[in-house]
């Protein structure tokens, strides 16, 4: 199979390739899925092969994002994504927790919209400046 690309999509693809493989392995820790590492280092070996050596090291004997790449802002991007979907979740997840878990229905679907968009225009005013966790009383 052949794509072919020109640099500014190859610089895009980077980006993507990186993003992807750090949200499907970052968790995984030393249980990483191997072949996604595989397609980033083929991905960025083309890097290197084009005009992009910057963007691309050697490591082990493995070609990786190097250390330029992975500081150079694309972090900003995934911590964009993180705070999009962190906050939603946090915010729906302490509604139920105010609701006492109860069933969602019809008839109570309004209230819980109601408290997750309190949540979220709180975090949206103050980030997570504002939450406190009682002691003494166990979390979860």
């Amino acid at each position: 199979m052949e794509i072919r690309l020109n640099t500014r999509q190859l610089r895009r693809l980077l980006d993507m390739v990186y993003i992807g493989n750090w949200v499907l392995n970052g968790p995984l820790g030393e249980k990483r899925i191997r072949e996604y590492d595989e397609v980033e280092s083929l991905v960025f070996s083309c890097a290197a092969a084009n005009g992009m050596e910057d963007l691309a090291e050697l490591l082990d004997g493995e070609v990786v994002p190097s250390r330029s790449f992975a500081d150079g802002g694309i972090h900003t991007a995934i911590e964009a994504y993180e705070n999009h979907e962190f906050f939603p979740i946090l915010a729906e997840e302490l509604a139920l927790r105010d609701m006492e878990y109860e069933q969602i229905g019809e008839e109570n679907t309004d209230e819980l919209d109601s408290r997750v968009d309190r949540y979220l225009e709180e975090f949206e005013r103050h980030g997570t400046d504002n939450i406190r966790i009682e002691s003494g009383r166990p979390a979860g």
